[in-house]
């Protein structure tokens, strides 16, 4: 499904992007490496590195809290990039003073969302001819006694 997806530099200069990508010191990943680190941003090399592989990316949201975007490369699902995406989008959305974090999500991916502690709050249904599948909608509880807040 997100073969070839790409986010564009309007997007990225719009929202916060973050993306996980092979060379990385954490330990995730194809190959042991991944990280998070904002789109767009400059960062120095590590040395010996070549052109960077992303694995994965989210966008957050915080004018309401919403995880707008989030994908990991299907030859990167299963080492753990999601888990600590997800992990780095909640340490954003409490220095942001989000209370919650809204996530319309792919009805494939609902079983990762809820394995990651988020909680099912409805149902956003379809809108063709853009979307022609009912998307459940979770919540994050981010547990920050911040101002903003989504759960209803």
């Amino acid at each position: 499904m997100v073969e070839g997806y790409r986010v564009g530099p309007d997007y990225i200069e719009a929202h916060r992007v973050f993306v996980a990508v092979e060379g990385a010191a954490d330990g995730a990943g194809p190959g042991g490496r991944a990280t998070g680190r904002e789109a767009g941003k400059a960062t120095e090399p590590e040395a010996g590195q070549g052109t960077e592989r992303v694995w994965g990316f989210y966008a957050l949201m915080v004018e309401p809290g919403e995880l707008d975007l989030m994908f990991v490369a299907d030859q990167a699902q299963g080492y753990g990039i999601g888990r600590r995406l997800i992990g780095h989008m909640l340490d954003e959305a409490r220095r942001a003073g989000l209370d919650s974090v809204r996530v319309v999500s792919h009805p494939p991916a609902e079983g990762f969302y809820r394995s990651m502690g988020a909680r099912l709050v409805g149902t956003v249904p379809a809108n063709p001819p853009a979307v022609r599948w009912d998307r459940p909608e979770f919540a994050f509880l981010v547990g920050s006694g911040g101002k903003k807040s989504l759960v209803r």
